[in-house]
């Protein structure tokens, strides 16, 4: 999604006058630094290891192990074969009176050193039957004997009752692939886009690499993947996000949308109140781990370690890079209307305040007549200015504002109330999900915090939508938090028949907080390489790789659909040859052998190490005209899409990764939608995401047509979808009599 912008940007954003980045820390330095951040990661998890680290056990079960001992030892046989009594001596000598008390503690010790050992063997053997990806290469619908078994032991390993963060410990983590396979991988995945003689050229650069450059950097890598929890992530974080010196707003930021077709109600403090509830509903169940971690297939944990970060959390500018602020809690969210920032509380005394009274409390801030501060209104549009800019602005701001600006960069997360309606009317759809999409993206520039992990949107008709920053996570896992968020504020807290939040209001609750700004002045028709993301959350700590959906057969079966002299079996089979492909590449990719995050490592290694490889060099200079992604449903026990076919979520998207490309985001809306959403930037000549959107519905239509009714490509998208877990092709799919809606954004 936007991580693609900030992948192609990543070269000239090491430095902002695109020189040559200098290293100052040598290259086993930095690797050290790398396991040293693992580890700290790992100890500020220590509560969440003390009551996960024993997982697939539990503290009952030291417990029962205790008493046998006890049992065991008062029926005079010695289960530890003489280790107590080897313990008791070891023990200081109270006095004979104590002498029972030194059994029980050593039998307490015993029982604790057995414990961590079997706890430790559990989790060695959970993280070496995690390790076998065979399944994933397995045809849908097809089991072998030896992923039965291995089916079986995970079962038998994983335990009864896991936490969200059970699985951590038992991750494995991800693998270096072989540098000679990246290297062939990316040669075939740029073949459909260059001529012979400079596919020649290119090849001839790769095996330059490979004999001169390529041993030592991967020998570097592999040392790092056996002292950092994950390769790659760490490195990813930092130099493709945190050293941006872009602005965060459209280049590093995407939206999620509000139901399509209906909205729950009218009111916008109503809708507010609830969302907001819903919002903080879901942070408790966090705090509580009672959020169950994601299972591939229903068996396969996927890494839960993004989902530390979704609240209290703020990108704070710097220079030479930003890092990521993270509070254990906050118990208010900053608000934004008209050009005025308020501070609301969202607890009481007895707990969470209620939705009526989250309401009351919003109602309040629409209902407050006063102007905005000299200054005020446009003083967010910093977060969205190029980061060395707002770094600067930001360390002043910090001197006079400390107070206020301490309000909303430790809020819980950002709220945006704004004055417009916006969201799908019936007599202009295309031009409403324009105006929809943008308002969600980049709203007006200045009316919301994109430094905050999150800001929610809320329209004067009710509508919602999320803008979310992406460095401290992916879109998954914003994702399943939205989908949470929708089915339980419209289902479970619902309105009243007036379309307010059921409840009472609470008239003893103190007006919003008013935040006050001490500002000074400050100045006012071809193919090409195709950028889709998938996850490696499989590994530990993983994030996501790339997918080069431009494939040879895929380019074969678009020609095949535009040659008039092709018919439609052959057609048919050029299209089963390409999602194959496809398949391929998104199961590897997932399984930690893709491409680009590999060659993305070997180019930072390169760097610390001074070593030039224009491979490398031409590798990163490449340009994503085009680059897709799929939000996927993660939950769909929340949704009826049979009954209430109007009530899922209609995604989200992203803004372009070139100046003249195109960021298309896509989401299967239950068995018979699919919702694009598609954005360009005004200022190119060369795109336009209207036009885009029409080529693609009625590629989809001419794609629906080799099938009879549409049932055997309604089929394969349901097994590409069971197969991957989280991320379908971007192969168009449709069936016949199902809708396509389109939204082009642009910029």
């Amino acid at each position: 999604m936007a991580e693609a912008h900030q992948a192609v940007g990543f070269l000239p954003s090491l430095t902002s006058d695109r020189a040559e980045v200098e290293f100052s820390a040598p290259v086993l330095q930095e690797i050290y630094l790398s396991g040293l951040r693992s580890w700290k990661r790992h100890l500020a998890r220590f509560w969440n290891d003390f009551l996960t680290g024993m997982f697939p056990a539990n503290p009952l079960s030291w417990l029962f192990l205790f008493s046998a001992i006890q049992l065991a030892w008062f029926l005079q046989l010695d289960p530890s074969l003489g280790l107590m009594e080897k313990i008791k001596e070891l023990l200081p000598d109270w006095g004979g009176q104590h002498h029972r008390l030194r059994g029980v503690l050593a039998a307490a010790l015993f029982a604790s050193c057995l414990w961590g050992a079997l706890i430790f063997t559990l989790h060695v053997a959970l993280r070496l039957l995690l390790s076998y990806h065979g399944w994933l290469l397995e045809p849908h619908g097809a089991m072998s004997s030896l992923t039965k078994t291995w089916l079986a032991l995970v079962r038998i390993f994983s335990g009864r009752h896991p936490m969200l963060f059970s699985y951590q410990r038992s991750l494995p983590r991800q693998p270096v692939p072989s540098v000679q396979d990246t290297v062939r991988k990316y040669l075939e995945s740029v073949r459909p886009v260059l001529s012979d003689e400079d596919f020649e050229n290119t090849t001839i650069l790769a095996q330059e690499f490979l004999r001169l450059q390529a041993s030592l950097l991967q020998w570097y890598l592999r040392l790092k993947s056996w002292w950092a929890s994950n390769y790659v992530s760490d490195w990813w974080e930092e130099f493709v996000y945190l050293r941006s010196r872009n602005s965060l707003m459209v280049n590093s930021n995407y939206y999620m949308m509000d139901f399509l077709y209906v909205t729950p109600t009218p009111v916008q403090a109503a809708r507010a109140g609830n969302a907001v509830h819903a919002l903080l509903l879901y942070r408790l169940r966090l705090n509580r781990q009672e959020i169950l971690p994601t299972l591939l297939m229903g068996m396969r944990p996927l890494c839960s370690a993004q989902y530390e970060k979704i609240f209290n959390t703020t990108r704070i500018p710097g220079v030479p890079k930003d890092h990521i602020r993270h509070l254990r809690d906050s118990r208010h969210v900053a608000v934004f209307h008209r050009g005025r920032f308020f501070r609301v509380g969202t607890h009481s005394q007895s707990g969470l305040l209620s939705p009526r009274a989250l309401e009351q409390q919003f109602q309040r801030i629409l209902d407050d007549p006063s102007p905005a501060c000299p200054h005020e209104e446009h003083l967010a549009a910093l977060t969205a200015a190029p980061r060395d800019m707002w770094a600067q602005v930001r360390r002043s701001l910090k001197t006079q504002a400390e107070e206020a600006l301490e309000a909303v960069e430790g809020a819980a997360f950002f709220v945006s109330l704004d004055s417009e309606p916006k969201g799908l009317t019936r007599e202009d759809p295309a031009a409403s999900l324009d105006d929809y999409a943008h308002a969600l993206l980049a709203g007006r520039g200045h009316d919301r915090w994109f430094d905050k992990s999150f800001t929610l949107i809320v329209f004067s008709n009710g509508k919602l939508g999320l803008s979310v920053e992406h460095s401290w996570a992916d879109c998954p896992i914003s994702g399943h938090m939205w989908e949470f968020t929708l089915a339980t504020e419209c289902f479970q807290l619902g309105y009243s028949a007036d379309g307010h939040c059921k409840g009472h209001p609470d008239p003893s609750l103190p007006q919003p907080q008013r935040l006050h700004w001490d500002l000074p002045d400050k100045d006012r028709g071809q193919f090409c390489l195709t950028y889709e993301s998938t996850m490696t959350r499989l590994f530990l700590e993983g994030r996501t790789e790339t997918v080069r959906s431009c494939t040879r057969e895929a380019c074969n079966f678009v020609r095949a659909m535009d040659d008039k002299e092709k018919t439609d079996p052959q057609c048919l089979t050029l299209f089963r040859l390409a999602v194959d492909k496809h398949q391929a590449l998104l199961k590897a990719a997932m399984s930690g052998q893709g491409v680009d995050r590999h060659l993305f490592a070997l180019y930072i290694m390169s760097q610390f190490l001074h070593l030039q490889s224009p491979f490398l060099d031409q590798v990163h200079s490449e340009q994503w005209q085009l680059a897709t992604s799929q939000i996927p449903v993660q939950q769909v026990h929340l949704f009826d899409v049979h009954n209430y076919p109007d009530y899922v979520s209609s995604g989200g998207g992203f803004g372009p990764v070139n100046d003249h490309g195109y960021g298309v985001s896509y989401i299967f809306m239950g068995n018979d939608t699919i919702t694009f959403h598609i954005s360009n930037k005004k200022s190119s000549t060369k795109t336009d995401s209207h036009r885009l959107g029409q080529h693609i519905e009625a590629a989809l239509l001419d794609v629906a047509s080799l099938f009879q009714e549409g049932q055997h490509l309604k089929r394969g998208c349901r097994e590409l979808g069971e197969d991957s877990g989280h991320r379908v092709n971007s192969l168009p799919c449709h069936t016949r009599g199902s809708r396509t809606s389109t939204t082009p954004t642009n910029f």
